[in-house]
């Protein structure tokens, strides 16, 4: 069988970065790999498989003797690059938010709904929101055997979720306020850092409970992703969900407590095992020993991490963890290749 051409769009961004790396490190199923930038980035040499390549200026010509085509870039960039590689005969795997909720575009996480990859009637796939995908192999796997029906959540995002400029604002903010007495009196940190910040608060020894844009009633279009996308993403198009999503000062890695109610009853001994089945979950649950998982144990690994699993004391059939994953793997780069790994298949 032929192998099939892949291309990467925003090959020089920051989770097109982590998405060589991820090529770099998983085994060499394609024939072609073209990558793929804007205007300013082309010409940059960038070595993929032992081999040096060249990155192409992004235009329609870029997509001949393409079959699948992963987009790491804005949304106002896929939603015009995506369909036109999907017109060349591209399969587009698009990891910005600018698809995932047509109808006509399969969300897919692989551990989860592969079947609907092949659901494509525009030749668009899109990637969830890493927030979503930090919890969803969890979840997807306990709702397999016990029926999800109702869902509580509280994310913890990292800054790298709101891209280079998160990361070098922490950064910035760490070093006005190292050796200082910042964070002892009411707002005092806004005297020690200055200048535009991507957060509507400062970030460094601080917690910002909001994530995302203003939607209607007060949610965060953060909170209405997870909410949104994991019914869709589940099946579930009735599924209860309840979202809080908070920025903290960690450069990588989403966290979140997750209250999970099921239609059967399950135990937290039944969850952690049916967990521990998964390929790509890490069950990491021992309190008496001190061991669950963290942001920083978890940054820089593929897996989804498991932890603090309890049977909830006050809700029937109810399940209480805490689930972290790297949210410029996972959480992006990580699940957009390994639906591009699922296509491939087709060839």
């Amino acid at each position: 069988m032929a192998k099939p051409n892949l291309a990467l769009v925003g090959a020089t961004g920051a989770v097109g970065t982590v998405m060589i790396d991820i090529i770099n490190n998983r085994p060499n199923i394609w024939g072609e790999i073209r990558l793929i930038a804007s205007a300013r980035s082309a010409g940059k040499k960038i070595t993929v498989h032992g081999e040096e390549l060249t990155v192409v200026e992004l235009t329609e010509s870029a997509f001949e003797g393409i079959d699948i085509a992963m987009f790491d870039v804005p949304d106002e960039v896929s939603a015009i690059w995506a369909p036109i590689a999907a017109k060349h005969g591209a399969v587009a795997v698009d990891n910005s938010g600018a698809f995932r909720m047509d109808p006509e575009v399969p969300l897919v996480v692989p551990e989860v709904n592969p079947e609907q990859a092949i659901n494509r009637p525009k030749g668009i796939i899109s990637n969830p929101n890493c927030t979503t995908l930090t919890m969803m192999a969890a979840l997807g796997a306990l709702h397999r055997g016990w029926g999800l029906k109702e869902l509580v959540v509280s994310s913890y995002q990292a800054v790298s979720g709101a891209g280079a400029a998160g990361v070098d604002r922490l950064r910035e903010e760490i070093s006005a306020v190292a050796g200082s007495t910042a964070g002892e009196s009411s707002d005092d940190l806004k005297n020690f850092v200055t200048g535009q910040s991507p957060f509507p608060a400062p970030i460094a020894m601080n917690v910002i409970p909001w994530a995302g844009s203003l939607k209607q009633d007060g949610y965060s279009s953060e909170e209405m992703k997870v909410r949104d996308e994991s019914r869709k993403i589940l099946g579930i198009p009735d599924l209860k969900v309840a979202a809080t999503c908070v920025r903290v000062p960690v450069l990588v890695s989403h966290s979140l407590t997750v209250h999970a109610t099921f239609a059967n009853p399950i135990t937290a001994a039944q969850a952690r095992e049916a967990l521990a089945e998964e390929p790509t979950i890490e069950v990491l649950d021992d309190p008496s020993q001190g061991l669950w998982p963290t942001p920083n144990l978890v940054a820089g690994q593929d897996p989804t991490f498991v932890g603090r699993l309890r049977t909830s004391l006050d809700f029937p059939n109810t399940i209480e963890m805490f689930v972290v994953g790297d949210n410029l793997r996972k959480g992006a780069a990580l699940n957009t290749y390994e639906i591009a790994e699922l296509v491939a298949r087709e060839f």
